[in-house]
C-alpha cells in the first residue's frame, strides 16, 4: 500500500507514475452510461495511486521477548503486575514503506528524493515525542518498498536507497516496521476491484447483461482459491524471515510492527458519496475483509517473533477514506498535492499516536 516522488511521481509495483496536476484524475467522456464513466474516472484515479504502494483508541501492549523487559517474578499469592518497559532511549530505525514514509506529505526531507519520506511522518513524530534526534534517529522507509527491499538496494526514481536493515546495529533500541501490503499486492487488488466494476458497468449499458452482486471478489475466488489471501500468506513468511534478522541485527531492541489504517468504514454504503458506482457496494466490503486480513497477518507474525503489534486500524475508525474532513487517509480522489488511498498528515498523527502508546507501553 505505498509510493512515489516528492516531485510528483512515484512507483509502485515496477510502474512509473506521473501525477496529475492537483492530484486529481483527468474525466473523460464515455459512451457507456454515468455509472461506467464513474467506474473509469476512479479506475484511472486508482491506477494514478501510488502504490503499496475519532474512533476510540486503545493501547496495545508490548510483548516480552527478546530485548524487552519481562514480567518480574511473583511476590504474593497472585500474579505480579508486569513492570513498564522502558522507553527506548534510542537509537530508533524506522523501517517500511510509503505508509511510513509519509508519502507527497510536504515537507518532504532526506535521500533519495524518490523515497518520499516527509518530515511529519510517524517515524518523526515519535522521535520528536520520546526526544530522539541527530544519530539516535534513522528514518530509512521508503515509498513502493516491499520485504526484499528491507535486505536489498531499492531502485526509485531518483536514486537507490540501501537496503533498510542497514540502518541496524546492536546498539539500536527501538525499531518499527511498517511493510507488507505491496507484498500482498494490496494496492492492485483495490485497482483490480475498479476494473471489474467498469468491466461489468460497460457490459450492462452495451449489452444488457445481468450485474453481478461482487464482480471483484468472484475474479478473484475464480477456481475455488482465495488468490487475495494467498498472497496475505506468502508476504507473511516473508516478513517472519524480516523479522528474525531484525532481531538478529538488533538483539537489544523493542521491535514493533506498525499496522495499516482503516481504509474504508465497516459499513461500505457510507463511501457512495466519495466513490459513487466506481466499485460495488459488496466489493468495497470485500476490500475491507481483506484489509483486516492484511493486518490481522501483520499481527500474528508479530506475536511469532516476540514483537510487538500497533493496531492503527481501531483508533482510524470513523477515519476512513469515505470520512470527508475528519479522514486519516485520502480518497482516490485526493485534495490537491497529496497521495490517492495513502495517509495524509492527520492519518501520520494518528499512527504516530498508536506506535507511542504501545511503546510506552
Amino acid at each position: 500500500m505505498p509510493g512515489g516522488r516528492a516531485a510528483g511521481r512515484a512507483r509502485t509495483e515496477g510502474v512509473r507514475i506521473s501525477y496529475p496536476q492537483g492530484g486529481s484524475a483527468v474525466h473523460r467522456r464515455s459512451s457507456g452510461g454515468p455509472a461506467a464513466t464513474r467506474g473509469a474516472v476512479l479506475l484511472a484515479a486508482v491506477l494514478l495511486a501510488a502504490g503499496c504502494s475519532g474512533g476510540t483508541d486503545r493501547p496495545v501492549a508490548a510483548e516480552s521477548g527478546p530485548g524487552r523487559a519481562a514480567a518480574g517474578p511473583s511476590t504474593g499469592p497472585g500474579p505480579s503486575p508486569s513492570p513498564t518497559p522502558a522507553v527506548p532511549a534510542g537509537p530508533y530505525v524506522a523501517l517500511g514503506d510509503s505508509y511510513t514514509s509519509g508519502l507527497r506529505i510536504e515537507p518532504q526531507v532526506g535521500e533519495p528524493r524518490g523515497c518520499a519520506r516527509s518530515a511529519v511522518n510517524y517515524p518523526s513524530l515519535v522521535a520528536k515525542a520520546l526526544g530522539l534526534a541527530g544519530a539516535s534517529f534513522r528514518d530509512v522507509s521508503c515509498s513502493a518498498a516491499r520485504t526484499a527491499d528491507l535486505t536489498g538496494s531499492q531502485r526509485t526514481d531518483d536514486g537507490a536507497n540501501p537496503p533498510q536493515l542497514d540502518a541496524l546495529s546492536a546498539d539500536t533500541r527501538l525499531v518499527t516496521v511498517g511493510i507488507g501490503g505491496n507484498d500482498a499486492g494490496f494496492m492492485e487488488v483495490v485497482g483490480e476491484c475498479a476494473r471489474q466494476n467498469l468491466v461489468q458497468s460497460l457490459a450492462q449499458s452495451l449489452a444488457g447483461s445481468a450485474a453481478a452482486a461482487a464482480p471483484c471478489r468472484d475474479h478473484y475466488a475464480s477456481g475455488g482459491a482465495d488468490q487475495v489471501r494467498r498472497k496475505v500468506d506468502a508476504a507473511g513468511e516473508k516478513l517472519a524471515a524480516v523479522l528474525a534478522e531484525v532481531r538478529r541485527r538488533a538483539p537489544q531492541a523493542r521491535v514493533f510492527v506498525v499496522g495499516y489504517p482503516a481504509l474504508l468504514p465497516a459499513d461500505p454504503s457510507a463511501c457512495t458519496p466519495v466513490l459513487g458506482a466506481g466499485v460495488a457496494p459488496a466489493d468495497l466490503g470485500f476490500l475491507g475483509e481483506k484489509e483486516r486480513e492484511l493486518n490481522s497477518m501483520l499481527a500474528a507474525r508479530a506475536a511469532a517473533a516476540g514483537a510487538g503489534f500497533v493496531d492503527t486500524a481501531t483508533p482510524s475508525a470513523g477515519h476512513d477514506m469515505c470520512a470527508g474532513a475528519a479522514r486519516w487517509v485520502e480518497p482516490p480522489f485526493p485534495a490537491p498535492g497529496l497521495a490517492a488511498v495513502h495517509p495524509n498528515a492527520q492519518g501520520q498523527q494518528g499512527m504516530a499516536a498508536a506506535v507511542l502508546r504501545a511503546v510506552r507501553g
